[in-house]
C-alpha cells in the first residue's frame, strides 16, 4: 500500500458540516493516529528532497502541527505566522480574503532574510488565501517561496490554477468539490 492510499485512510469525512451539502475532510483522524502523522510527515519531508530549505513557514494554528514538525525533520528553523497580536517583536501583516469575510495574518519583520529560501506548510489547501497571505509576508522580506505544501487539497476551490498559480504546490491527498 502506497504512502497516500494509507494516509487517506485516516481522514474522517463528515456529511452536511458545517453547514448542509458539504463533505468536511477532517484532518484531526491524521493527528489521532502515530501512523497517520508519521505518513503525512514522510510524505511532506519526501516532497522536499532535493531541495535547499532555509526555513519552513507556517499559519497558525494547525499549520504549525505540520510545519514545526518537518523543520525539526529538515534541521532548520520555523517561522509561526500568527494571527494579530499574537507575536511580541515588531511585524508585518497581510490581509486576505476568506470564505465569507476578511482576516490578517502577521510575522516577525525579522523572521525571513532577503535570499532565504522557504517552504509554507499548511493543513489544508481550500481558497488559498491565508497560503497566498504567507507568501507575500515572506517575499516582502525578500524570502523565495520553495513550495507550499499541503496535506489535504480541495480542488473545488481551484487554488492552485488561481491564487497560488506562481507557485509550485504539493498536496498528498486531492478531494474533487469544496
Amino acid at each position: 500500500m502506497n504512502g497516500t492510499v494509507a494516509l487517506e485512510k485516516y481522514v474522517k469525512t463528515i456529511p452536511d458540516f458545517p453547514v448542509q451539502g458539504v463533505l468536511y475532510r477532517d484532518i484531526t483522524g491524521i493527528l489521532e493516529s502515530g501512523e497517520g502523522f508519521r505518513l503525512a510527515l514522510d510524505g511532506l519531508e519526501k516532497a522536499l528532497s532535493g531541495e535547499k530549505i532555509d526555513k519552513i513557514a507556517a499559519p497558525e494554528a494547525r499549520g504549525f502541527i505540520f510545519g514545526a514538525a518537518i523543520a525539526d525533520r529538515l534541521g532548520c528553523a520555523f517561522v509561526p505566522i500568527r494571527k494579530s497580536g499574537k507575536l511580541p517583536r515588531e511585524t508585518i501583516s497581510e490581509d486576505y480574503a476568506l470564505e465569507y469575510g476578511r482576516a490578517t495574518l502577521h510575522m516577525h519583520a525579522d523572521a525571513v532574510a532577503p535570499g532565504e529560501r522557504v517552504a509554507v506548510i499548511d493543513d489544508l489547501l481550500a481558497t488559498g488565501g491565508s497560503a497566498r497571505a504567507a507568501a507575500r509576508l515572506i517575499e516582502r522580506l525578500g524570502g523565495k517561496i520553495v513550495k507550499m505544501l499541503f496535506p489535504i487539497e480541495l480542488e473545488g476551490f481551484a487554488a492552485r490554477s488561481g491564487v497560488l498559480a506562481a507557485y509550485d504546490v504539493v498536496s498528498l491527498l486531492r478531494y474533487p468539490g469544496k
